[in-house]
């Protein structure tokens, strides 16, 4: 099977040189590796460039200038970077996957993503469960369902992708893509990889605030359609975490807030489907 992986990168300069070196170990490079700068200001493109004069499969490429963003996650800036990075590629792939530039990626990441692929021909997405390191050294992994794949490590099957496309460039498409993929038939998985969970450097949330995320989170849920008891269960659940109830309620006044200005969501058969699955979900644990 033949595998790209395209990485969009924007003022990554702390992390992406570990993500590279991690690269560069795999026991299964990529056939083709697209280094999507995005507007770095910090040498991220100077480090993607050097890495690819190094590395004959591997490509860094400047997209073309844009107008500054308020909020770059919320245009889904990232998911527009990876979509160009695919225009890129001059040769077709059996898998592509988007990666952040904020990993480090265990030396059978590819390996054992790409033997899952193989094992099953319905497999349409999947992904690596990923861990944070701790302060005192430890790791713990972040918590999902099972037949949810992470941003940070989305791996394609091209015939998947092209049925699921275009996907939507709105808070939630990361969750769109692979109810998208279930609703045609598609497998998607997150896998435990053998030697131990590949590392999220820079934890999800911590990038603007940890407030904002949780804000940010509960308008993604408005995007793909979350149910409101969806949205309700998931702001209690969310008051656990730090900052204690603060979070949780900020993530309930995201979803409030994204349906009070109507931003951007699904369209309503993949809204619909999302609303069954979390009643599957909710009726299975009452059970």
């Amino acid at each position: 099977m033949m595998l790209a992986v395209v990485i969009p990168i924007l003022n990554e300069r702390r992390y992406l040189p570990t993500l590279l070196a991690s690269i560069a170990a795999q026991t299964r490079p990529p056939d083709r590796l697209v280094l999507v700068d995005d507007g770095s200001t910090d040498g991220s493109y100077e480090l993607a460039q050097e890495f690819a004069q190094h590395h004959p499969y591997a490509v860094a490429l400047r997209r073309p200038p844009r107008s500054p963003e308020v909020d770059r996650l919320a245009s889904a800036a990232e998911l527009r970077a990876f979509q160009w990075g695919l225009r890129q590629l001059d040769v077709r792939f059996d898998i592509v996957a988007k990666l952040d530039s904020d990993l480090d990626l265990r030396h059978s990441h590819f390996a054992e993503i790409e033997a899952r692929f193989r094992q099953d021909p319905r497999l349409g997405l999947a992904g690596a469960y990923l861990s944070i390191r701790l302060p005192d050294g430890s790791t713990r992994r972040e918590a999902h369902p099972a037949d949810h794949v992470r941003g940070p490590n989305k791996f394609y099957r091209c015939a998947c992708l092209d049925q699921i496309s275009p996907l939507p460039t709105h808070l939630g498409w990361d969750s769109i893509d692979e109810m998208k993929a279930r609703m045609c038939g598609w497998h998607t998985t997150s896998i435990e990889l053998s030697g131990g969970d590949s590392i999220h450097l820079r934890p999800t949330g911590l990038h603007d605030g940890r407030l904002r995320a949780f804000r940010r989170w509960g308008e993604c849920a408005y995007g793909f359609g979350s149910h409101p008891l969806s949205v309700l269960i998931g702001g209690i659940s969310r008051a656990r975490k730090r900052p204690y109830v603060l979070a949780g309620a900020s993530y309930v006044v995201g979803w409030v807030l994204a349906y009070v200005r109507r931003r951007p969501r699904a369209e309503p058969a993949v809204r619909a489907y999302r609303r069954r699955e979390e009643l599957r979900r909710l009726r299975s644990l009452l059970a």
